[in-house]
């Protein structure tokens, strides 16, 4: 389209960018922005989709070019702006360009989850830390900075707050995926809560609402995630990252915005204390609390009930302040007590295991047994729909059918639930395997309090009365000791 009476005043071309939206359209914004300033009197454009995928921005920046005086002329549609049926055509084939937007949409997202069906990953390395692009496009461990992840996932697990992790970090000036040194609290917890630190890639945990507003949702069951495991080589072990899922999740149960939850046993995490998140008060229930009290001068350490502190008699009548000395002797000397005999201990810590997470004979299928059967169904279903497609009077074979069908759901079930009772079995495995460990490593008598040792023994502490405690230390044993 030619005129010796135009002069062309640039060409705005946004290559490679998403007409969907005009935000995203530096060039075609600032064509609108000469228009504004009367640089511009005339906008030529080969086509609607052209000009915009989007119906709306369409429509508004044509007319607010109108009430300028500025006409859009599309030359394949031959539709000139300021003429007067020019909006009905407009709108029809801006929506058409907006349909056709999003069903390629709808194609590309498609496909995205075919390929993570298939395992096929995508990871963005600007915002992970102690890892880059290897040769191979895998993942490659950067050790300096995993040596730091380790430490990250050791500390949290011997009972340290993001708070005192994020402060050690600072203080060691360790740098930040940025270079920088202060760190947040945001991307510690983004540390231990990343699966690819254990070698595995969780695929869908974001999408895109829509091809027009292209907002970022989390994905909390829209639609499903895959999870490769395995996929490139993990800085922390398996276990130990699992290990920190379900402490994240233990302190997380224990957590509440407002101490009238008191009650319920609900508190905020301290971790300055083994105790803090063990000692439990045998009559309500609720945890103790760390107190000082000072008379004369002379300051004394006690352990109290968080709901007695906060309500006095109200929900706990009878739980009694425990001085700080005698109750850890107490609970050493519990220790102490089991330690003397850790060998025979550890066994039948281990045995019990074995007969716990052994299956009952003849009580359940097996895994395989399942999917046998289901194979089975499945061919039968097969068969009935192929015989019902040939009969005259398909009752009957809607019938078998219905049977098949509802006995292959059955057995989805129980499949499903030993899959999970696998997985909890796994998980009480481990705790108990720790438990073990930290008793075969611990010495047969402890003489001194070590917080990082309690919590690697302790489970719980229940206080019965002013003279009497209960230790369970982890792996189910559990002692009846006296105050000393």
């Amino acid at each position: 389209m030619t005129n010796r009476e135009w002069t062309m005043a640039g060409i705005f071309a946004d290559e490679g960018i998403t007409g969907t939206s005009a935000r995203k359209r530096p060039e075609f914004l600032k064509m609108i922005r000469l228009c504004k300033q009367k640089k511009i009197d005339i906008v030529l454009t080969k086509s609607i989709s052209r000009f915009a995928r989007n119906t709306v921005d369409c429509l508004n920046y044509i007319r607010a070019l109108r009430e300028l005086g500025i006409a859009v002329i599309f030359e394949k549609e031959n539709i000139n702006t300021l003429e007067a049926d020019s909006e009905i055509l407009i709108t029809m084939l801006g929506a058409f360009a907006q349909a056709e937007s999003e069903s390629i949409s709808a194609n590309v997202r498609w496909g995205k989850r075919q390929a993570m069906r298939e395992g096929k990953t995508i990871i963005q390395y600007n915002r992970l830390y102690a890892y880059e692009k290897g040769e191979d496009g895998k993942p490659k461990i950067i050790q300096e900075q995993a040596d730091v992840v380790r430490s990250i996932y050791d500390q949290y697990l011997s009972g340290a707050s993001l708070r005192m992790i994020k402060d050690r970090l600072e203080a060691e000036q360790i740098s930040n995926v940025n270079g920088g040194s202060q760190w947040t609290i945001t991307a510690i917890r983004s540390i231990l809560t990343n699966e690819k630190y254990c070698g595995d890639v969780l695929l869908q945990k974001t999408y895109i609402s829509d091809c027009i507003s292209r907002k970022v949702i989390r994905n909390t069951g829209q639609f499903p995630m895959y999870l490769v495991q395995n996929h490139h080589e993990g800085i922390v072990e398996r276990k130990t990252f699992d290990a920190v899922q379900a402490e994240m999740a233990r302190r997380s149960a224990g957590k509440s915005p407002s101490k009238k939850n008191a009650p319920t046993g609900m508190t905020s995490y301290a971790s300055k204390y083994a105790l803090s998140e063990r000692l439990v008060c045998g009559e309500c229930g609720t945890l103790y609390r760390r107190c000082t009290w000072s008379k004369q001068g002379r300051k004394r350490i006690v352990w109290r009930c968080v709901s007695r502190l906060d309500y006095g008699t109200k929900y706990c009548h009878n739980s009694p302040t425990l001085d700080e000395e005698p109750l850890q002797k107490a609970i050493l000397a519990a220790i102490n007590s089991v330690m003397s005999q850790k060998s025979t201990l550890i066994r039948q810590i281990t045995s019990a295991m074995e007969m716990e997470l052994a299956p009952v004979p003849g009580e359940s299928m097996s895994l395989a047994d399942i999917e046998r059967r289901l194979g089975e169904l499945n061919d039968q279903t097969r068969e009935l729909v192929a015989e019902s497609a040939r009969a005259e009077d398909a009752t009957a074979c809607t019938a078998q059918l219905r049977a098949v069908m509802n006995g292959a759901a059955v057995l989805k079930e129980k499949r499903a639930l030993i899959e999970e009772q696998r997985q909890s079995n796994a998980q009480a495995v481990r705790r108990i395997e720790d438990a073990a460990a930290a008793m075969a490593q611990a010495s047969t008598h402890i003489s001194e309090w070590d917080e990082a040792l309690i919590r690697q023994l302790v489970d719980t502490v229940k206080v019965n009365s002013a003279e009497k405690i209960t230790v369970f230390l982890r792996g189910g044993v559990q002692v009846e000791q006296d105050m000393i």
